[in-house]
């Protein structure tokens, strides 16, 4: 991802900062998925996981498009097997098995994978003049990459229900009226205010960040107890951090903690 020219994904990190930005870079086609970019994806994901400068990850696309969807080139002569043997579950696991949290700045379309992507986001912060939506269904397709549950967990299930049956877009104050999207800012605020809080999780212990994140992840899928049970065991092993100690000392203190780094 070296040739910022031909690299459909664009990787920028602040040394320093914590803050790792990935762009989509497929402007012609609104930043439509195809599989070089779903590849580079993944290996990007696995990279920055693996990376202990790395704090949190900012998920961007374009002025125009987060991210229209999968590209329908690659999809209209597929048959079940060459859709099998691309191990798109493979793919979009290595985004939500991250354990940094990933903010999606979405300015534009987020539609069909797009929102899906947007979704793999811990975070979503949205233009003003964004617009969600799953039209799948108009195509003779279903989503693929999460929708079906993901969207019913953020939205619950009426409301997920007509999203995913109809197909119909929606702008960014619908989204965050149900719950889709963190918070709503003018187009030009919306990588800002990304940054700006990525910079805040990156300045957090990162410990705790992380298991803030696998508690609410792992919640989702498990009954109320297993997901308390989950929860009080993370909560536990925070206690043997010398971030723990610092942070309650400074809060008796009355100054600013001074966290220090996490290794992996």
């Amino acid at each position: 991802m070296s040739d910022r020219a031909n690299s459909q994904l664009l990787m920028e990190e602040r040394p320093g900062s914590g803050i790792a930005l990935l762009r989509l870079n497929r402007p012609d086609v609104l930043n439509a998925l195809n599989l070089q970019l779903r590849h580079d994806l993944a290996a990007a994901f696995t990279r920055l996981d693996a990376d202990p400068q790395v704090r949190a990850i900012v998920l961007a696309g374009g002025e125009r498009a987060f991210c229209a969807g999968a590209d329908l080139n690659e999809y209209v002569d597929a048959t079940p097997p060459e859709i099998i043997a691309r191990q798109m579950d493979r793919l979009w696991s290595a985004i939500s098995d991250c354990r940094k949290p990933v903010i999606a700045a979405v300015r534009g379309h987020a539609l069909g994978g797009g929102c899906e992507l947007a979704m793999h986001a811990d975070i979503i912060i949205a233009g003003e003049g964004a617009r969600f939506g799953q039209p799948e269904v108009k195509i003779g397709i279903m989503p693929g990459g999460g929708a079906t549950q993901r969207l019913t967990r953020a939205v619950g299930k009426f409301a997920a229900m007509k999203i995913l049956l109809v197909g119909d877009p929606f702008d960014a104050s619908a989204a965050l009226a149900m719950g889709l999207a963190s918070d709503v800012v003018s187009d030009s605020e919306v990588e800002v205010r990304a940054l700006h809080l990525a910079a805040q999780l990156a300045a957090l212990p990162a410990m705790s960040v992380q298991f803030i994140k696998e508690s609410v992840v792992q919640g989702m899928n498990l009954p109320l107890n297993q997901g308390l049970q989950f929860e009080r065991k993370s909560f536990q092993l925070l206690f043997s951090t010398a971030d723990k100690t610092e942070g309650i000392r400074a809060r008796i203190e009355k100054r600013p903690p001074r966290f220090g780094a996490y290794e992996h």
